[in-house]
């Protein structure tokens, strides 16, 4: 590290993030591009309380959503302690129905992608939403298959029905975010290892955040 410089002349990270309880900046980075996140609802809670894990099931992030909100931002901490912020999800503009989220790296803050909801298709018959990359250009969507989300949305006891969300890259499906049947809980989870390895996982696991958080109170 220079001294008196606020980067970390190795891994290029914040000195104060780092002071504050992030990991390396190369451990950090890795974290989130991995092959598969898993986020978990706590059942008894008053607030949306999601708990973001990998494949083997062990904690990566916390989330807590606040109930009395104007304006979205949904805050990733390393555990419900809720002292180091990971990463965030703010939305751009105060209109929830055409909202853009960016999600922002905390340590650098910096934004490393956005996503953007569709309104009108998940207002009416399916979620969806699409991926942009830091700079706002389309680069992939997740969308319900319209036929599920008819189901869910219209057809008594529909809302019992797991989502299923394709995540599209330039026109081709790589993988899906699924949801698990659960009466009581709420588990969403992706299999990512046909995602270009360069793209930041965080853009991903904001989506099924603001599915489990957002989508599902609207139903």
């Amino acid at each position: 590290m220079v001294e008196g410089g606020t980067f970390c002349s190795n891994c290029g990270a914040r000195v104060d993030a780092q002071a504050a309880g992030h990991p390396p900046r190369a451990a950090y980075q890795e974290i989130w591009h991995q092959n598969y996140y898993r986020i978990r609802k706590k059942v008894v809670a008053i607030a949306n309380q999601y708990r973001i894990e990998d494949a083997k099931g062990s904690s990566l992030g916390y989330s807590r959503q606040k109930i009395i909100k104007i304006k979205e931002s949904i805050k990733v901490f390393t555990d419900d302690s809720m002292t180091t912020e990971l990463f965030r999800i703010q939305q751009e503009q105060i209109m929830d129905m055409w909202g853009t989220f960016a999600v922002i790296d905390s340590a650098m803050n910096t934004c490393v992608g956005k996503l953007q909801r569709r309104p009108l298709s998940s207002g009416f018959y399916k979620d969806e939403y699409l991926i942009l990359d830091a700079g706002g250009r389309k680069v992939g969507r997740v969308a319900e298959r319209a036929g599920r989300g008819l189901m869910r949305k219209y057809v008594p006891g529909g809302a019992l029905v797991p989502q299923k969300m394709v995540v599209e890259f330039h026109g081709r499906d790589v993988t899906e975010i699924k949801q698990q049947f659960k009466v009581i809980g709420d588990i969403w989870e992706v299999d990512c290892s046909r995602l270009p390895p360069q793209f930041d996982r965080r853009t991903l696991i904001s989506c099924m955040l603001l599915m489990g958080m957002i989508e599902r109170d609207r139903k």
